[in-house]
């Protein structure tokens, strides 16, 4: 399928590994001019090679911390710059935190919440005007399956990967008069390395292998096995192209049928 890439420009915030790499690879694959950023250097290097050994073409790279202030309005600015607008933003940002509810500090409640929230909207509000002026364009949030199915000891970021269904939802409304587009995807288990480091640690504390960690985490994933990076990426690129010009406000999981809820 030609999913109608060429010509459009495409900001990929976390593009520098894992989902948010896998997806400025396949868009720049299908034709797309890419930038990615993110707040290493040397992991915006790393993948700028990567991204132009694969598809030729080598991306636009951007340093930016987006969980501090001022940073998304510097980055919107830097596209500004090179490009004058914007078609597509997908926001590749946030992490969790395992830990008991009883254990988890005001401190670390704020700074998930910037991360996996406030740092996102500050993105899409700084975007906004690039993107009133962009072909067709869409916006994808990167969530998590547990924002429909809460995993334990996950609390802080259940919590606030629930809020971005919300923010999801609402922009896509807010939004709509504009032509903009707004989606979620949720993965599941993914083999990023916040996954392999996670279980690395876990073999470390329990003296086993990384293997048989994601084998225990994989029992109770119908399909039996992680996702891989490019799987989540195949649906956050297709429903950012105009290919899915009628799907907007809807959180679409890609998790091996682990969030098993109707809705």
């Amino acid at each position: 399928m030609n999913l109608e890439y060429e010509n459009r420009r495409v900001l990929v915030v976390g593009g520098s590994y894992g989902i948010g790499l896998a997806s400025a690879k396949l868009a720049a694959a299908e034709g797309a001019t890419v930038a990615i950023a993110s707040r290493s250097a040397g992991n915006l290097e790393t993948a700028a090679a990567e991204i132009e050994a694969e598809t030729g073409q080598k991306p636009l790279t951007l340093v930016a911390d987006v969980t501090k202030d001022g940073a998304s309005q510097a980055l919107a600015d830097q596209i500004k710059q090179h490009w004058g607008e914007l078609d597509v933003l997908i926001s590749a940002v946030g992490g969790s935190i395992r830990s008991s509810f009883a254990d988890l500090t005001d401190e670390q409640w704020m700074d998930n919440y910037n991360f996996n929230v406030l740092s996102t909207v500050r993105t899409i509000r700084a975007c906004l005007p690039l993107l009133e002026r962009g072909t067709a364009p869409a916006i994808v949030l990167l969530g998590a399956a547990a924002s429909k199915m809460p995993y334990a000891h996950q609390i802080v970021s259940n919590v606030h990967k629930a809020g971005l269904l919300g923010l999801n939802k609402t922009l896509a409304a807010e939004l709509a008069p504009d032509g903009i587009r707004v989606n979620l995807v949720a993965p599941g288990r993914t083999l990023t390395p916040l996954w392999t480091n996670r279980a690395d640690k876990l073999a470390a504390e329990e003296h086993r292998s990384r293997e048989d960690i994601l084998a225990d985490f994989s029992k109770d994933i119908p399909l039996g096995r992680f996702g891989k990076a490019v799987e989540v990426a195949r649906m956050v690129v297709w429903l950012a192209s105009p290919c899915a010009s009628y799907v907007t406000g809807q959180a679409v999981n890609v998790d091996g049928g682990i969030a098993r809820g109707l809705l």
